[in-house]
């Protein structure tokens, strides 16, 4: 399966390294490209699979610009709407930004997904913790694409829990700043979140 990155920040690379010792064909891009990188339009026409893991304020324009070589693909939206200054959320009313981010992109399969992991976490050595695989949380209104983003995400060790229906991206960008918080207060980014279903 072949793996987009739009960015090619640290979200973009752990999380692109981790696909790729997974077995992925994995591509990072920028607007201007370096070394292995391409382009954002290039990444949007190679991908089977897209991540968005870029600063928030990026999203619209991309997706706007590139929504024609999006259809049908499924669209993973790993960023948090954040103040890049402090970290500070801004709040955009009752739907998530990812609600939001996927009515430009109608024909795409939009999901929420990994936004509650820190970039630190995402390596081999940090994603365990006493037997226990650090959760990411799947949020999407296509069942077909939750589930393949599950797969993806446990194959490249991590837990992928399933929430249907993309409004639960909502909770979802909350608890990403709560963990901002919590972060920001002291704790640091070697924290993450263990969902346990027993």
């Amino acid at each position: 399966m072949k793996i987009s990155f739009l960015g090619a920040g640290n979200v973009a690379q752990n999380l692109g390294g981790l696909f790729t010792k997974a077995g992925y064909n994995v591509k990072l891009s920028k607007p201007n490209p370096e070394g292995n990188q391409v382009s954002i339009e290039e990444a949007c026409a190679f991908g089977e699979v897209i991540f968005i893991t870029t600063p928030y304020a990026a999203v619209n324009d991309i997706l706007t610009k590139n929504k024609e070589q999006l259809k049908g693909k499924i669209i993973v939206d790993v960023t948090n709407a954040i103040n890049l200054e402090d970290w500070s959320p801004i709040f955009l009313g009752e739907e998530s930004a990812a609600e939001h981010a996927s009515k430009l992109i109608p024909e795409s399969k939009f999901v929420k997904a990994f936004n509650t992991v820190f970039a630190d976490m995402m390596n081999e050595e940090d994603m365990n913790y006493n037997g226990e695989k650090l959760t990411t949380f799947i949020a999407s209104d296509s069942e077909e694409a939750a589930n393949i983003i599950k797969e993806i995400a446990d194959k490249s060790g991590f837990s992928g829990v399933v929430l249907q229906g993309l409004k639960n991206a909502r909770y979802l960008e909350s608890l990403a700043h709560l963990n901002i918080s919590l972060a920001l207060s002291g704790k640091g980014t070697k924290a993450g979140f263990l969902y346990f279903n027993k």
